[in-house]
């Protein structure tokens, strides 16, 4: 069985309410309060839904050059029910953990690469039970 999932592309920055306000204004959307402090979202019309992250060390990508980051990574936002099983099937189809942050209790994010390497996190839409 599959669990239902939804996704959303995190953007990182400095300033993550102008850039929010910048697509939000583009894509025809609103910008609303994120998970967090730090987060702010994007969100309009079926598809549109953004996230932006504060990261103080931000430097803006130089792409295509391959010695820089992309600067962005997905995020898939699963109940917080579901998060263990969730986590199970995508190890089950070859994702590799990339948390090295050992926490006592449950998480509500876990990271992890995909088969070709590139990061993602699996994250809980509520809260955790314990």
């Amino acid at each position: 069985m599959t669990v239902k999932k939804t996704s959303v592309l995190v953007l990182d920055c400095a300033e993550p309410e102008g850039l929010a306000h910048f697509y939000a204004d583009l894509l025809g959307a609103e910008v609303r309060a994120g998970v967090g402090l730090d987060m702010v979202e994007v969100v309009g019309g079926p598809g549109v839904h953004l996230a932006i992250r504060r990261d103080l060390g931000h430097a803006p990508p130089s792409w295509p050059h391959p010695e820089d980051s992309q600067q962005a990574h997905l995020r898939i936002q699963v109940a917080a029910e579901d998060l263990d099983e969730a986590e199970r099937e995508a190890v089950s189809l070859g994702a590799r953990p990339l948390d090295v942050d050992v926490e006592d209790g449950p998480r509500d994010a876990r990271l992890f690469s995909d088969p070709a390497g590139h990061s993602f996190t699996l994250a809980a839409t509520g809260p955790l039970r314990t």
